[in-house]
């Protein structure tokens, strides 16, 4: 007789190591707000149902995150902790596969967020509150390092101080992160959970957004991991014409394809099935992978 099987190992938690050039992750978005500029999960079941649907579809990560990106009512420390904690505890408990990321620039915020089980901070303020990285160093958690051209969190790039197309902007983001990874790192987290994020559309008009994907190669030869969070902004609908969030979708997959292929390794994504097409067939093309279905022409 066979011995029991009916106990199974546990899942192992998505490893940020895993997200590198030629094997890009895909980072879900789960807002868990009201008022977000395209989706948003406005209950704990609906997050839950997002998440549900986002690693059926491939995600390996999950982007919680309780506070709209954009201007808004203010949003208590205490009211974000009330709107990503349960939902990250529950995705703990529900995915344990899955990596949890939270979206936040408060210490605070951070702090709960690992203790209910999250494994990333995305701190898309690049850094404005320094404690930050000193709660990932202190839970050992992954940190993400972004460029915000010096905004305060929630506000709007206007008259950007890098001109109309200057081509400083990439050399100013690059120089950004790579000093907030710096600065993660002497608070004590370690290099290969630090991810750096140039963050367009963020301090930055559209000029300067497609002058950072065009020259996306500088990032990724840091040696850092890249996570590109591009999904439905306004650069893409600026390129395409005067179009809004709901039909910029083909835009974003053709940015996204052009990410890839210059060794992005974090893609953050509303739409996740559409993004794991993207990475599949570009890496395919770049022989980096093989065709999942190879039958034409063979039988």
């Amino acid at each position: 007789m066979r011995g029991d099987t009916s106990a199974q190992p546990e899942a192992e938690r998505f490893d940020l190591a895993r997200a590198q050039p030629g094997t890009p992750a895909i980072m879900a978005v789960i807002n868990r707000t009201t008022d977000s500029f395209y989706e948003s999960a406005a209950t704990l079941d609906q997050a839950i149902a997002a998440v549900e649907g986002a690693a059926c579809a491939g995600a390996q990560i999950v982007d919680i995150g309780g506070v709209r990106a954009g201007r808004g009512r203010e949003i208590s420390v205490d009211e974000e902790i009330d709107r990503v904690c349960p939902t990250i505890e529950t995705v703990a408990r529900a995915h344990p596969h899955v990596l949890i990321s939270v979206d936040t620039w408060r210490h605070e915020v951070a702090e709960a967020a690992c203790r209910a089980g999250a494994g990333l901070l995305n701190d898309t303020w690049a850094g404005v509150d320094p404690e930050l990285a000193e709660v990932a160093a202190r839970h050992d958690v992954g940190i993400v390092c972004s460029h915000t051209g010096g905004l305060s969190p929630r506000t709007d790039a206007h008259r950007s101080r890098y001109g109309l197309r200057a081509g400083d902007v990439v050399g100013s983001t690059l120089a950004g992160v790579i000093e907030l990874a710096e600065a993660a790192r002497a608070a004590g987290v370690p290099e290969e959970r630090i991810i750096i994020d140039p963050t367009p559309d963020f301090g930055k008009n559209t000029y300067h957004s497609l002058r950072l994907l065009r020259e996306l190669d500088r990032f990724t030869a840091t040696g850092y991991p890249v996570l590109l969070a591009i999904s439905r902004k306004d650069f893409v609908g600026e390129a395409i014409g005067a179009v809004g969030p709901a039909d910029r979708l083909y835009g974003t997959i053709a940015a996204t394809a052009l990410a890839i292929e210059k060794g992005t390794a974090l893609i953050r994504t509303h739409d996740v099935r559409a993004t794991a097409d993207a990475i599949d067939v570009t890496l395919a093309i770049t022989g980096e992978a093989a065709p999942k279905h190879t039958v034409r022409g063979l039988r």
